[in-house]
Parts: C-alpha cells; structure tokens; sequence
C-alpha cells in the first residue's frame, strides 16, 4: 500500500491564500468585475437593450450620443449602444468557447504526449511545431477564407490555432510532474496510465493553464475582431466590434467619431482587463510572489 502523504492533495489553506492575494489586489478586482458586468450584459443583452440592434430607422441616421441613443446612432440607423452590447455577447462566446475547447484539446494531446513520450510525443509536438511554422491571425485568415464567415466558423478556427499553446504547456508541466516521488509510487501501485493523468497529473498541472487561458481568451477577441474587420470574421448584420470598427472608420472624418469610438473603447478595455487579470493569476500561482506581497 502506498502511504496517503505521499498523494499531493487541494491546500485549502494554499488557496484560500491565492484568493486573497488576488483580491487584494486593484489590478485583479477593478478588471475581473468588469469581466462579470460585461458577462452579464451580454447574456440579458435582450433586457437591457432599448432598440433592436439590426433595426434600421433611417430618419435618425447619423445621430450623435443622446438620452434615446447613448451611443449614437450609425450609417443605418442602428442604435450603436444595443450593437455593441450584442457585440460583447458574441466577442465573450467566442473567446469563452473556443478557448475552452483549445484547452481541453491542447491539454489532452499534451499531456498523452509528455507522459507516453517516444513515438506520440514526437508525433504531436511535430504537428505543434508546424502550426507555430505560421504567423496565429495569417494561419486564422486562411483558414476562415476558405470556410466563410459565421461565429462557428470563427470558433472552430480560433479553436484550431490555439491547440498548440495549451499543448506545449501541458507537455512542459507533465514532464516535470510525471517523475515527482508521488507520481512514481502511484505508478508502482499499478494505477492505470488515465488514472494517473487524470487524476493526479492534471489537478496538480493546472496553475499554468489556467494563466495562460486568460491570456488566450483576450488574444481570441482580438482575433474574432480583426477577421470581423477584415469581413472574413461574423456574418453581417450580426453586430461584432471588429465589423462595426469596419463599417464606421469612413465616417469618421465626416465627424461621426463615435461609430468607432464605443466599439473600440469595448475591445481595449475587455482585454486589458483580460491581460491584467492573467498577469494577477500568473504571480498569485507563484509561492515567492506571493511571500513578497506579504513583506511589501
């Protein structure tokens, strides 16, 4: 039998630890709330919007910000304000989705890889080293010209261009946990190869993955709006703040500033508030951090 001291467990303590450095912290609470307010606005986007947002009023076209249009209105009449809080609606389902999925893809063949080793693990990181052979929105280009445009479409290509991110990760942490004295006397146990990754490998691999997915995410909006700009992105008249940055740039020297003001000021802010919570997470997972914020 194999002593239970030897298993890593959860430190609730350890945890309980990293919570509260990361809410003492502006940098983590000021951008995780604006994360869960626009969380939020998204999914009652029909409850909080005034207009439909691909209704066309074509005697207010052009409006400036005002008590019935907050945000103006835009070459069609379209209330800017209900766009853009659909455009969040489809910005954080793609980057919530796809990196979801690229996470659990990249973490699977990443870690078959780095514990197997051999044959699979050059296998897959050959393939890894292929897709990084491509610039990630150039690679995301082609792909979603050869597709179309639509939100699945921009999903299944953010999905497919993220695999090898999670993947190199994974594999990194699996080699170096995989011959941690826990491990090897699970191994003796004749413990299964799923019930050693799952259920021992993963939980205690998880920190990395975790910072690296809200890094990602805020990549993934970046992406979905630059292919939506580029019109190879979300189909219109669905609303996207990279397709209505398109739309409103030939207005903007008519004196029409806020057609791409409020879509802009969306993108910037939902991920810089991404990247500053993955920097928030990134130290608050490292032990000598943490012990200097408590000195500090």
């Amino acid at each position: 039998m194999v002593s239970a001291k030897v298993l890593p467990s959860v430190d609730l303590g350890e945890a309980r630890e990293i919570w509260s450095y990361m809410t003492r912290r502006k940098s983590f609470t000021i951008p995780f709330a604006f994360l869960l307010i626009m969380i939020i606005v998204g999914i009652l986007a029909p409850f909080i919007c005034p207009h439909d947002p691909e209704e066309q009023d074509i005697p207010r076209l052009l409006k400036e910000p005002s008590l019935q249009n907050p945000m103006g209105t835009d070459q069609f009449g379209r209330d800017v304000f209900s766009r853009v809080v659909y455009g969040a609606r489809a910005s954080l389902s793609v980057g919530l989705v796809s990196i979801a999925l690229a996470a659990t893809i990249g973490i699977l063949l990443g870690m078959i890889g780095a514990y197997r080793g051999g044959l699979a693990d050059t296998a897959v990181m050959r393939f890894m080293d292929v897709m990084f052979a491509f610039p990630s929105v150039v690679l995301a280009i082609a792909i979603m010209a050869a597709l179309g445009p639509g939100i699945l479409n921009v999903i299944l290509v953010v999905v497919f261009v993220s695999i090898p991110q999670f993947a190199r990760i994974a594999r990194s942490t699996i080699i170096t946990e995989k011959e941690k004295p826990y491990v090897v006397a699970i191994r003796g146990t004749g413990a299964s190869t799923s019930r050693i990754i799952f259920q021992h490998l993963l939980p205690n691999s998880m920190a990395p993955t975790i910072v690296q997915s809200t890094i990602m995410m805020a990549w993934a909006i970046l992406t979905e709006s630059a292919l939506s700009f580029l019109g190879v992105g979300i189909r219109p008249p669905t609303p996207a703040w990279g397709w209505m940055l398109n739309d409103g740039r030939a207005y903007v020297l008519g004196g029409q500033w806020w057609l791409i003001l409020f879509p802009g000021l969306a993108i910037t802010l939902t991920v810089l508030a991404l990247n500053f919570v993955g920097d928030t997470l990134r130290d608050a997972f490292d032990p000598r951090v943490r012990r200097r914020g408590k000195i500090l």
